[in-house]
């Protein structure tokens, strides 16, 4: 049986449950904002994200997949589609001819940049802060999401 101290460590104080409520909110607006915005651009949100992420850098298929938390037959229909219009290529991986990988095409990272550039939500409280407190927010969040 857990010790009383213990059982009361596991269970978060007011202002954690708070924290966790706020970032819940975050995430509903921004998501909104993110599918309002790709839906502009007559994309999915799923073909959305893919995009961002290929406006970075080229990425394998399997990579993708994991990035997206979803199956590789999965990532490959989103491609196909993004592919069609002009949006994304597939290459050859220059360090394993076995492996392909998905690109954005100049005309996808023009799509991507307008994608976050239109994210208002985000932006518009950000300017609000102070550099100071961006950072701090920036800093906090990095450890929340680290690995």
């Amino acid at each position: 049986m857990p010790s009383p101290e213990r059982s009361t460590a596991r269970r978060p104080d007011a202002l954690t449950l708070e924290v966790v409520e706020l970032i819940g909110e975050v995430v509903a607006r921004f998501h909104a904002d993110y599918e309002e915005a790709a839906a502009e651009r007559a994309l999915t949100g799923a073909q959305a994200k893919l995009l961002s992420l290929l406006s970075l850098e080229p990425l394998p298929m399997r990579r993708l997949a994991r990035k997206l938390r979803c199956e590789p037959s999965n990532v490959t229909g989103i491609v196909d589609r993004l592919e069609a219009r002009g949006l994304v290529e597939r290459l050859t991986d220059p360090g394993d001819r076995r492996v392909k990988l998905a690109a954005a095409t100049p005309e996808g990272r023009r799509v991507a940049r307008g994608l976050r550039e239109s994210l208002h939500f985000a932006r518009e409280p950000l300017a609000g802060l102070s550099q100071e407190e961006r950072v701090a927010l920036r800093d906090a969040l990095r450890r929340i999401v680290a690995d």
